[in-house]
């Protein structure tokens, strides 16, 4: 008879699922669940807080479309994690949580950090379960990730008690459970498809919003041969930078605000219309822009806009049909429309006032001057990763992505303190899956960084190929200077208002 614990049922259900990367932190009861991952073959990265370990994990389920795992100790560890939970909901990326919790037979005793954690994870995730018994595990497990992919991705939990970790069963009484597939795809309506191909050609001003979905659907190839095909001019959104490459001619992401403004129809592509589009209302959007909405989640169609047409499905697949039916019926939209000609005047319009603020030599340096000197020395195929305020939104649009999911950001969730858990996420792929190794260069505010920068000690113990460049205002902690705080004063709605100290 051979037995088998359940930190090694854990560990061979996760390999078994082909989930390879785990992240996170070891201490009691998980500390044999690391060591069992470990001899089943799984890269284990230890981090030094479980907030950046579960963005990691999360940002490998971006670029690898299978879920990293993140391991994390019971109460404060799992509590910690949730940031990186939610964060993962949000941005619609598979992830899944193993946490370890106080035993069976002290609930409700007031256990070492006995928290409800199986409850408190159902409101940050797709599924949230404690396996029953040993024999249980490898179907939680399965369910864990497998729901992480399917339908929308997200955050799925598995709480494991803590007697259950070395607890011992008969092997011969674990059902053994087969790798579940990557998700079905489904294609659009025939009709839905010659419906929005309709609405296109009678466009005067399209435009293809290209999303993260996009980029996490692998539809990069379907997509270039459609852009090219259509003639259509396309906007990237910032983690949908790449899928196209920045300088494509049909890119039309330094007129943006002109593109979405007067654009009267939209084609998008794996993206929301939440806040990073201006939820698709007026004054940002012509109110009168009818929508082509492709998405794999039925509960997205007709969020604040009602699609005129509604493609539910993959989104590769979706791109692939269109660009059949568009290559069929021979139609491009010309280059030579006065739509095509504004964007460009304004494309070159803000390229110029962009290089002038970049030329300056002004001391210290404006955000234009130092992503432009950065942007000189990156390698075209290197990751950027990037967080902060000004550092994000003007770096996003001074530093080029040529290839598709070669940006992590702040993402939906508008998260701090992402970006050197994902940057270790990303050098890990590439130290385990590219040959070349890629270069992973993080690009942060010095307030961001502040949030992970202990995470620096993980890049260094691991050897991790990361490049950290701190774009230092002195941030949120410089205040502001004494006349700035007494007109805030004289504006602000209370009675009292702090006095201006400078230390």
């Amino acid at each position: 008879m051979e037995e088998v614990t359940g930190a090694q049922l854990i560990a061979e259900s996760l390999k078994s699922q082909k989930v390879e990367y785990m992240f996170g932190i070891v201490g009691v009861p998980i500390i044999e669940v690391a060591m069992a991952a470990q001899a089943a073959g799984i890269r284990y990265v230890g981090m030094r807080n479980e907030q950046a370990a579960c963005y990691a994990a999360s940002a490998v389920g971006y670029l690898t479309g299978r879920p990293g795992a993140c391991l994390v100790v019971s109460g404060p560890g799992l509590i910690h994690a949730l940031g990186g939970m939610a964060n993962a909901n949000v941005n619609c990326w598979p992830v899944v949580v193993i946490g370890g919790s106080s035993d069976q037979n002290q609930e409700t005793a007031g256990a070492f950090q006995e928290f409800p954690q199986v409850e408190a994870c159902r409101l940050y995730s797709k599924f949230s379960a404690r396996p029953s018994s040993l024999e249980a595990i490898p179907s939680v497990v399965e369910k864990a990730v497998r729901t992480s992919m399917y339908g929308r991705p997200g955050a799925c939990y598995v709480d494991i008690a803590g007697d259950m970790v070395n607890a011992k069963v008969d092997r011969s009484k674990v059902r053994v459970l087969s790798c579940c597939p990557t998700p079905p795809v489904s294609v659009a309506d025939q009709g839905a498809i010659t419906e929005a191909i309709s609405v296109l050609k009678e466009a005067k001003r399209p435009l293809v919003i290209i999303g993260k979905g996009a980029a996490y659907g692998r539809a990069e190839t379907a997509l270039r041969e459609f852009v090219e095909m259509s003639g259509l001019p396309f906007l990237p959104t910032p983690m949908g930078k790449g899928v196209l490459p920045d300088d494509h001619p049909n890119c039309v992401a330094a007129a943006r605000s002109r593109a979405l403004l007067q654009a009267d129809v939209v084609l998008l592509l794996g993206a929301r219309l939440n806040w990073m589009l201006h939820f698709g209302l007026p004054p940002r959007f012509n109110p009168d822009v009818k929508i082509i909405q492709v998405d794999l989640c039925a509960e997205e169609m007709g969020n604040n806009v009602r699609p005129a047409v509604a493609l539910l499905g993959d989104i590769n697949a979706i791109v692939t049909q269109l660009l059949e039916r568009v290559h069929e019926d021979g139609w491009k939209y010309s280059s030579d429309t006065e739509w095509w000609s504004a964007l460009k005047d304004k494309i070159a319009a803000n390229a110029k006032i962009s290089k002038a603020l970049a030329l300056q030599s002004t001391v210290p340096m404006n955000y234009y001057t130092v992503f432009h000197h950065v942007s000189q020395l990156l390698p075209p195929d290197c990751i950027i990763v990037s967080e902060g305020a000004n550092t994000m939104d003007i770096g996003r649009t001074m530093l080029n992505n040529y290839l598709p999911r070669h940006r992590l950001d702040a993402g939906t969730f508008g998260t701090m303190g992402v970006g050197l858990g994902f940057a270790i996420a990303a050098a890990t792929v590439e130290k385990s899956e590219n040959s070349k190794g890629q270069r992973i260069v993080c690009v942060e505010g010095d307030s961001a960084f502040g949030f992970s920068g202990m995470e620096v000690e993980t890049m260094c113990r691991y050897n991790l190929p990361v490049v950290i460049i701190v774009v230092n205002n002195n941030g949120i902690y410089s205040g502001v200077d004494p006349e700035t705080w007494k007109e805030m004063g004289k504006a602000s709605s209370l009675k009292w208002f702090p006095a201006f100290y400078q230390l």
